[in-house]
């Protein structure tokens, strides 16, 4: 796995840092002792599934009655909002470029895929990964667009901190959403989406036609009645 990967093969411990571990049954990154894996059949998303945040979510991607948007998952990451998109009955895609994180969630994906949860399962058959950076896809007409940049960093605790260094660790974009956006907003879709610390800048120049905030985090809509074809 190492080599497929393009990594440098060593025993848990013998080296500082981010780590990859790989054992019989299970796989995470490991940095300073913080374990960052992709589960969802786990306590915690199984949890999320009956959160308030969900509804937010839903809301947000303009999830209504008897209507559930495709999604173009733009910053695939850890996939948690991509799974919970899909529990509420979305067609989602998840573009993942990091190569270690890529190999996570197709691992995640299959695991979900024999889940004991009938729920899990289902909203498993309704996503597909794709690796590669978002910015040389094209998305459909039909879809919404979900952006969750590498934002700066969330003042929560330090468990969290942490799992968002793992994340910019194996990121290989460095630019906090600017190309993103600029890929985004030229794509002939009528709604974006981008989550955003609660009182973070918003990212690009466009104002959004409204925002949903929770207690953390919002999430900021554009809706277009037409293409826009500029920036």
């Amino acid at each position: 796995m190492a080599v497929a990967l393009s990594l440098p093969f060593a025993d848990l411990g013998e080296t500082q840092g981010l780590q990859l571990v790989v054992s019989e049954t299970e796989a995470w990154l490991d940095l300073s002792g913080t374990k960052v894996t992709i589960q969802f059949d786990s306590g915690a998303m199984l949890h999320r599934r009956r959160g308030g945040q969900n509804e937010l979510l839903g809301r947000a991607v303009g999830i209504k009655a008897g209507k559930c948007p495709a999604v173009f998952d733009a910053t695939g990451g850890l996939g948690r909002d991509a799974f919970v998109l899909a529990d509420l009955g979305c067609e989602v895609t998840l573009c993942e470029q990091a190569p270690v994180l890529h190999w996570l969630l197709q691992r995640a994906l299959a695991s979900a895929s024999v889940s004991r949860h009938d729920s899990v399962r289902e909203a498993a058959a309704r996503m597909r990964l794709i690796a590669g950076n978002s910015e040389n896809q094209s998305v459909p007409p039909a879809s919404v667009i979900y952006l969750d940049p590498m934002f700066p960093e969330r003042k929560k605790v330090a468990a969290v901190k942490k799992e968002a260094q793992a994340l910019q660790a194996v990121s290989l974009s460095h630019d906090q959403g600017a190309g993103l956006w600029q890929w985004a907003w030229r794509q002939p879709v009528e709604r974006i989406v981008v989550k955003r610390p609660l009182r973070a800048p918003l990212l690009g120049r466009e104002t959004p036609s409204h925002s949903l905030s929770g207690r953390s985090v919002r999430y900021d809509v554009f809706v277009r009645s037409a293409r826009s074809e500029g920036v």
